[in-house]
């Protein structure tokens, strides 16, 4: 595309790792992969098109959420956005197809000579968290194992190609689900059904035809509430 998606952000380092395979799962009230013992994270990702509420696992990812939420609480998300949206219709590049959303700090600051904040974290698998890539399911995009950083997606849809042995990514390793969307899956589908350009940086062409036009803005990114276990209540 001749513009890239642009959205504005802090002005810190950020090395965007944006693969072809990108995933997150999760839904508004439906099906949870939390355990009820569990204590939860809650967020919210407030968006030009409306607010977006998460809940994070970190009894079943605790290095995932724990990553997470360090961008969240550096403020780093605060102006950033969502850019890239697969969907049936512009990925006929890839044999196994999926429907997500990715954002983050952003794809132009595709660059190695401007390292992210944090150090990449260790790649919890779905195999090893017992979390599964549902609609809503909220996940880390990456390139190899091991290599997320501040880029994160949102399942549209089950995208089972994209757990723990999942064909989409070939070395079967899939991505690190770590929490999901329990209100404004309407506003996740409205960014997905955004007007994307035709080309893509000459490093990334395995994403052409998904950046959108003009990115998503996430105005500000923060901590709710922690939900405590059941049968608990909060002080």
């Amino acid at each position: 595309m001749n513009a890239l998606c642009r959205v504005d952000r802090p002005a810190v380092p950020a090395w965007v790792l944006v693969t072809l395979l990108c995933a997150g799962c999760g839904t508004d009230g439906g099906d949870a992969d939390a355990n009820p013992s569990e204590r939860l994270e809650r967020l919210r990702l407030e968006t030009a098109l409306g607010d977006i509420e998460l809940e994070l696992y970190p009894g079943k990812a605790p290095l995932t959420v724990a990553n997470f939420l360090r961008y969240v609480d550096g403020g780093f998300y605060d102006g950033a956005g969502f850019y890239r949206v697969v969907r049936l219709d512009n990925q006929a590049q890839s044999d196994v197809k999926i429907e997500v959303i990715q954002g983050g700090m952003g794809i132009d600051t595709y660059d190695a000579e401007r390292a992210p904040p944090f150090p990449p974290v260790p790649h919890e698998t779905t195999r090893d968290t017992g979390l599964a890539h549902l609609d809503g399911t909220l996940s880390m995009a990456r390139l190899a194992p091991g290599s997320a950083t501040s880029e994160f997606f949102i399942c549209v849809g089950p995208q089972p190609s994209l757990d723990f042995g999942g064909a989409r990514n070939p070395d079967g390793q899939g991505f690190a689900a770590f929490g999901r969307v329990t209100a404004g899956m309407d506003v996740v589908r409205a960014i997905q059904a955004g007007t994307t350009a035709s080309g893509a940086p000459s490093q990334l062409t395995a994403v052409a035809g998904q950046l959108l036009e003009e990115g998503i803005r996430i105005t500000r990114a923060e901590r709710l509430a922690a939900q405590p276990p059941a049968g608990q209540t909060t002080p």
